[in-house]
């Protein structure tokens, strides 16, 4: 249950996501057609990422972890597409199936029904189920309108 400026970030690190990954994705075809040879290299497009970052200003006030994320699904389709596990990987559209994933420094609140988003901060939520263990990842998807963690 965020409040409106959390909505707005959460929408915006969705949209920050998602271009990167078309973008990325564009980039990797543009080498695939210059040279058939090239294979798709998480190092060399997460090395992009600073020259983008410094193009479009936009793209600093979405955490930086959020968008390695996103350049590591792109790196695990075109695995799945080499291996014949599945098609080529496709631009994302806006408002389908919008999320991203904090690989670490999330906290959970769970007696206050909080948890801490980087660059988000404290957001309440309703607990469906109580979290036992230690937390990973956080995906945070949008669905109808509402948020999912």
């Amino acid at each position: 249950m965020p409040n409106g400026e959390q909505s707005r970030k959460i929408k915006q690190f969705c949209g920050c996501c998602r271009f990167v990954f078309n973008r990325a994705l564009a980039w990797q075809n543009e080498q695939y057609q210059q040279d058939s040879r090239h294979k798709f290299s998480y190092s060399k497009i997460a090395n992009l990422l600073p020259q983008w970052k410094k193009e479009l200003i936009w793209l600093k006030e979405c955490h930086s972890q959020v968008l390695q994320q996103s350049l590591k699904d792109l790196e695990t389709a075109f695995k799945n597409f080499f291996q014949q596990r599945a098609d080529f990987p496709k631009f994302k559209k806006k408002g389908v199936k919008e999320s991203f994933r904090f690989p670490q420094g999330c906290k959970l609140e769970q007696n206050n029904n909080r948890i801490w988003l980087p660059k988000i901060g404290w957001v309440r939520y309703r607990n469906s189920r109580e979290v036992v263990g230690e937390i990973k990842n956080v995906t945070v998807s949008q669905k109808c309108g509402r948020f999912f963690v």
